[in-house]
């Protein structure tokens, strides 16, 4: 599956700063890692950011999000942006932001 470069390039432009992410591909699109833990990712032209179990039905209750079920299985902590809501930069950031802070919390892998 291809991912909509464009919206890979603006979270790289977000963050590229900093030297903890790597990207790599996964699940037919990119991934943003913050020291080996997913933080967000691009499958088509849709984000992808782990948000925590925590913090997953807040994130549900956002315009535009829905369960991250890739493998047929709803992954609890994960959430899937549609592409009309990126539009803007104050989401796209706060998403980014949030899951950077999640992967950020994790230890490193």
């Amino acid at each position: 599956m291809a991912f909509d470069e464009g919206l890979a390039e603006r979270i790289r432009e977000r963050l590229g700063a900093d030297p903890l992410i790597a990207e790599k591909r996964m699940f037919g699109g990119l991934a943003f890692l913050r020291q080996g833990n997913m933080a967000v990712g691009v499958i088509g032209d849709e984000l992808m950011v782990r948000v925590g179990p925590e913090h997953t039905d807040a994130a549900l209750a956002r315009p535009g999000a829905r369960v991250f079920d890739f493998t047929g299985r709803p992954m609890r902590g994960w959430v899937v942006v549609a592409a009309n809501v990126l539009t803007k930069d104050a989401e796209l950031d706060a998403w980014i932001r949030e899951g950077h802070a999640f992967a950020a919390g994790l230890p490193p892998k």
